[in-house]
């Protein structure tokens, strides 16, 4: 069978090749065999396609991956053949709180991932998909749409009245866009691109700010809830902007930080985050149990995730590229 490979790490894009492999095994005890039929890019698989994050020479590259049960295991009474599954980004982190720090269990990374045909692991790997849910939309689950999850609903404790700050248009915080409105949440958002701020509006965003034009975004928010500040901040830059998320969030308020997209270290004005008694939270997507409860929220919330591109598992290079460039607004999904 088929899988996209990191030959080598210091080549980047390079390094990933195309290559056949052993079909996966019949599954054990405990075991499902999955046919995978779709990934989504995230900002980790980029890293480590490009080399940023080293990995092992021959590893399978992607974290997520989204498909069907054809075989099943003994003693296997959670999934049956012909289920749509998609799996966790922490396969060992089943339930309470966080009890990993690194990438060393993450598929893609630490353990060979899901750019492949096919794949026989545990059963506690996988949960199922969202009824009604296409392969290629489950696909988006597993990183983007949790951490985006976790960080509104389990550690922000979202409720409906409750204003957002989100930062740009990829996909968490379109993921988070998206189920922020659908909980009865207010919500900002920020980008670079009046363009795509059009688009963030016609999912419900009801206040953009472009932040070139605008370098001080945190006040124009601030201004937007009357001086207030919002209640929740799912922060993606780092060290960047979480000087201007600090600003436009509100005292008590909660600060997620979820990506470093401008530098792992930096400032931060942390006499004006204890003044405002601001909870600053960070977080690596959730366990298989938090994936569990956000696939039971999205079967009744009743949206689909936005999707900007789709390519072949072939062209996988070319996706990466394409997310390099910055152009997309949602999820970048390969497909099998």
């Amino acid at each position: 069978m088929r899988a996209m490979v990191q030959t080598d790490s210091s080549k980047g894009f390079g390094g990933i090749e195309l290559t056949e492999i052993e079909d996966a095994a019949a599954p054990k005890a405990g075991e499902i065999r999955v046919q995978l039929k779709a990934s989504s890019l995230n900002f980790h698989d980029l890293s480590v396609a490009n080399g940023r994050i080293p990995t092992e020479s021959g590893r399978i590259v992607m974290s997520d991956g989204a498909g069907v049960v054809d075989a099943v295991g003994e003693g296997v009474s959670e999934f049956v053949v012909g289920d749509h599954v998609v799996s966790g980004f922490f396969p060992y982190w089943q339930a309470g709180g966080p009890n990993i720090g690194d990438f060393s269990q993450t598929p893609g990374d630490g353990m060979d991932g899901y750019a492949r045909d096919s794949v026989t692991v545990p059963a506690s790997w996988f949960t199922t998909a969202p009824r009604g849910w296409s392969h290629t939309e489950a696909a988006t689950i597993t990183t983007a749409g949790l951490t985006a999850w976790r960080a509104l609903v389990v550690e922000g404790q979202l409720k409906a009245g409750d204003s957002v700050l989100l930062l740009g248009t990829g996909g968490v915080s379109i993921y988070a866009l998206q189920i922020a409105k659908a909980m009865g949440a207010k919500v900002a958002i920020t980008s670079s691109s009046d363009e795509k701020l059009q688009k963030a509006k016609a999912l419900g965003a009801d206040f953009t700010v472009n932040y070139r034009t605008q370098p001080e975004w945190g006040k124009a928010v601030a201004q937007w809830t009357q001086g207030k500040g919002v209640d929740h901040v799912v922060e993606v830059g780092g060290p960047g902007t979480l000087a201007q998320s600090i600003r436009a969030c509100r005292v008590g308020g909660s600060i997620v930080l979820i990506g470093v997209l401008t530098g792992i270290g930096g400032d931060v004005p942390t006499a004006t985050l204890m003044r405002k008694q601001i909870t600053l939270t960070g977080v690596i997507v959730g366990s298989r149990q938090e994936q569990m409860d956000f696939v039971s929220g999205l079967e009744v919330m009743a949206f689909k995730p936005v999707i900007d591109k789709c390519f072949g598992l072939e062209q996988l290079v070319t996706a990466f590229e394409y997310e390099t460039a910055a152009q997309h607004f949602g999820k970048i999904v390969v497909e099998y």
